[in-house]
């Protein structure tokens, strides 16, 4: 089969492996469609210590199943599908808490670190334990679904949010995951979500997508305008979808007191962090990781067009264009957004 495999840092090659083997309970599910995500990027260069060439990267995928392991009974040959990201045990303190992204056992799909190696998805198949796939519907587009894993990231931060109808909400980043996470928290009940970035195209964007609001942070400062829409306490909750420390110190200092920020991005390994700023006014930290479960929810919001992803998709390209596609990423070229990769 064909595999865009990153032979060694900075370079990728269309190389021919052979079709992956499953076992008793995995299915074989051949590619229709693989979005190239920001870790995958942040990856290609060895940064991140979390793909060690060589590797087939890819987890934002959907395909058909071509092949059924024989102890699966639920799904067969032919169905339309998606799979998480996360391939969790199902069986350790975490899983059987429902914490499935915090598995102790915990491996991703086009992944490589130190630990273990599961080639992914920028290939004509890939296998996939079957605990961690999910049927389509027939009218859902492979190109969406190949955006199911980052729309779950969204959806699983503002399901951990404390939220409350009525809210005043802020998005800080309106990268892919902060557009979405615009719409989720829309969805979940904020009546006011304010997106802040230093990218006017990408604001512009999250005021089509469902935010009330948009500040450019580089050219306004955001506290004022949040006091102003607050009666000068401060927003509710607020999701922080970058990574760095002027974005965690910026949403912080826009939270009321007892508010709530949860962070999602996670650019930076360490930040400069407002110790006291969140001490003495008691505001709430949450970490998000990944998705726990929330794939089926993702799928109905999506099929509802409850949020929305076409907007989102700058390219639909063949699995050849990959190297070149990845490059332009790697280069931050400016108005790209999800470039999706067909086998």
């Amino acid at each position: 089969m064909n595999a865009l495999v990153l032979k060694e840092y900075m370079k990728f090659e269309l190389d021919q492996m052979p079709v992956p083997e499953i076992g008793p309970n995995d299915v074989l599910v051949r590619v229709k469609a693989c979005g190239i995500c920001g870790s995958d990027v942040h990856g290609m260069d060895g940064r991140t210590g979390r793909r060690i060439p060589p590797i087939v990267m890819g987890h934002e995928a959907s395909g058909e199943i071509t092949l059924v392991g024989a102890d699966v009974k639920n799904l067969k040959e032919g169905d339309r599908v998606t799979f998480d990201s996360t391939v969790y045990c199902g069986k350790c303190f975490h899983c059987v808490r429902g914490e499935l992204n915090l598995c102790d056992d915990r491996q991703v799909l086009g992944v490589s670190p130190p630990e273990y190696r599961r080639h992914g998805a920028f290939a004509e198949f890939v296998s996939v334990p079957s605990h961690i796939i999910y049927k389509l519907p027939d009218n859902f587009k492979f190109e969406h679904a190949a955006m199911i894993e980052a729309v779950s990231i969204a959806v699983h931060a503002v399901r951990i949010t404390p939220i409350q109808f009525g809210d005043t909400g802020i998005c800080y980043g309106a990268g892919m995951i902060g557009l979405l996470t615009v719409q989720a928290m829309r969805n979940a009940g904020c009546s006011t979500v304010i997106a802040i970035d230093v990218d006017d195209a990408k604001l512009a964007l999250a005021k089509e997508l469902g935010a009330t609001h948009t500040i450019n942070s580089k050219t306004t400062d955001p506290l004022p305008i949040i006091q102003a829409l607050t009666n000068g306490r401060g927003a509710d909750v607020g999701i922080e979808c970058v990574g760095i420390t002027d974005c965690v110190q910026g949403l912080i200092k826009c939270l009321r007191k007892g508010g709530a920020a949860t962070l999602v991005g996670n650019l930076s390994q360490s930040i400069d962090f407002p110790l006291q700023a969140v001490v003495t006014r008691q505001i709430r930290v949450q970490g998000s990781c990944a998705s726990s479960g929330e794939y089926p929810v993702c799928i109905d919001l999506m099929a509802k067009g409850i949020i929305k992803v076409e907007p989102l998709i700058s390219a639909v390209a063949p699995l050849v264009d990959g190297p070149a596609w990845f490059d332009r990423l790697y280069r931050h070229e400016p108005n790209l957004m999800k470039v999706i990769l067909v086998p």
